[in-house]
């Protein structure tokens, strides 16, 4: 991967590629450090770590979310977007014939996936705001107003109303702006633009593990043999996400000669792959979203899953709450049989056996050992079946593996960067080298192919 950075700089367009990259990820870290007004962000950050959703929502954002900067909804509009559109394309025969449609029905669907990005970014935005009006710095309703209501003239209607559209005109603008700064990169840079954006916030994070590990070591000599075992796994795991990751089944394909005129045609040898993990982190998402659902929607009426500060009391629905806790044992069951189900359910709308047998069929090709058709489409179907099974278990050992770790270890719990965003960080590093290759490979400069 470096040699391919290194060779990719000498090249001056693709220098000039990657510095406008880095100058759009510049600007994305500046927009996380700009604060929306009347919020007080210290408080924010500490709600923000008692919901398992919004302290998610925080590690995507690159902790824009814990501090309520302009940049606090990040991309989750817009990936939210684009999950649903994905979702509709398969559902809805006019999306279903745009996207069949090249790249004119990829611009309209790409403009309808941006206006639906900024109607979720509007409704989370408010909801963020109802759940900050709510909250106060203690959490249990004796604290003072996450709100600086005070700082546009008292507690008035009129500045409550001011304040209100302030900050969710701010947070509006902030996940537009992402959505624009994504579009340069695709234009100007390398890489896929939301893609990398993701991967900064992401990749902003591992400068407080690291802060997590130094402390550790400093409050007790002794974490230092943990922290460097810690490390290893770490490694390990990276080195496993990246095999599983290119990881393919490759099924072989047969082409019959054929005559035209006087060439022939066809008599090649070539193979179908399939890869282990073909969906991605989309059921990670899909899973965990579903599973902090429950937990938010309490949270938004007031119930935080913790004792009474009178009674000392647990509700029904604070118990609900906690079972619904990522360290929970019952929420890492669920979650791992929901990531399984996900996985099926995302390949089967993104492969279809059917539709590959008879392209096989049209174009004189053939599976060795299995008959044109029907036979052809039901060992795709079969084979597609168990490496979807195998990449589904593999996706909810990395998901699930951070929850047993950190209710094994309590002391890793304040490590951010999971078993998710492992996924993402992986798989956007090696889309990236992928690009560069392809671009240098088109040049045919002498070096650069050797």
């Amino acid at each position: 991967m470096f040699q391919v950075f290194r060779n990719a700089w000498v090249d001056t367009q693709l220098r000039k590629k990657i510095l406008y990259t880095l100058f759009i990820i510049i600007l994305f870290r500046f927009g996380s450090s700009i604060f929306v007004p009347f919020i007080d962000s210290n408080a924010v950050g500490e709600m923000v770590k008692g919901v398992s959703l919004l302290n998610y929502l925080d590690v995507m954002t690159g902790g824009s979310l814990g501090k309520g900067t302009l940049l606090a909804m990040s991309i989750t509009p817009y990936i939210n977007a684009s999950i649903i559109i994905q979702l509709l394309t398969v559902a809805i025969p006019p999306l279903e014939k745009l996207s069949k449609e090249g790249d004119e029905g990829r611009k309209k669907l790409n403009l309808i996936t941006k206006f639906t990005s900024l109607a979720i970014a509007l409704f989370q935005a408010i909801a963020f705001y109802l759940t900050l009006a709510g909250s106060d710095t203690n959490g249990d309703g004796t604290g003072d107003p996450i709100l600086k209501y005070c700082a546009v003239n008292g507690s008035d209607t009129f500045s409550i109303v001011l304040s209100a559209i302030v900050i969710v005109a701010c947070f509006v603008a902030g996940a537009s702006l992402i959505i624009w700064l994504g579009d340069r990169i695709n234009e100007k840079g390398i890489g896929n633009g939301i893609s990398m954006i993701l991967f900064a916030g992401i990749i902003s994070n591992l400068p407080g593990a690291v802060e997590y590990f130094v402390k550790l070591c400093i409050s007790d000599m002794k974490n230092i043999i943990f922290v460097l075992i810690t490390v290893i796994i770490f490694v390990a795991l990276v080195w496993f996400v990246i095999l599983m990751t290119n990881a393919e089944r490759r099924i072989p394909v047969q082409y019959a000669k054929r005559v035209v005129g006087r060439k022939m045609y066809g008599g090649q040898s070539t193979h179908i792959p399939i890869k282990v993990a073909m969906a991605g982190v989309m059921p990670i998402i899909f899973a965990m979203s579903l599973m902090s659902l429950p937990q938010t929607i309490c949270y938004f009426f007031g119930v935080d899953g913790r004792p009474d500060p009178i009674t000392g009391e647990m509700t029904f629905w604070d118990n609900f709450v906690n079972f619904f806790s990522t360290s929970s044992p019952a929420y890492a069951i669920i979650y791992f049989i929901l990531i399984i189900a996900f996985n099926y359910f995302y390949v089967s709308i993104q492969y279809n056996p059917v539709e590959i047998a008879n392209n096989l069929k049209k174009n004189n090709g053939a599976i060795p050992g299995y008959r044109p058709g029907k036979p052809t489409s039901d060992f795709i179907y079969n084979s597609l079946n168990k490496v979807t099974l195998v990449g589904a278990i593999f996706l909810g050992i990395i998901a699930i593996l951070p929850i047993i770790i950190s209710m094994c270890v309590p002391a890793l719990a304040g490590i951010q960067l999971g078993g998710t965003t492992l996924l993402i960080v992986v798989g956007v590093a090696l889309e990236t080298v992928r690009s560069l290759e392809s671009q240098m490979m088109m040049r045919h400069h002498k070096g650069f192919l050797e």
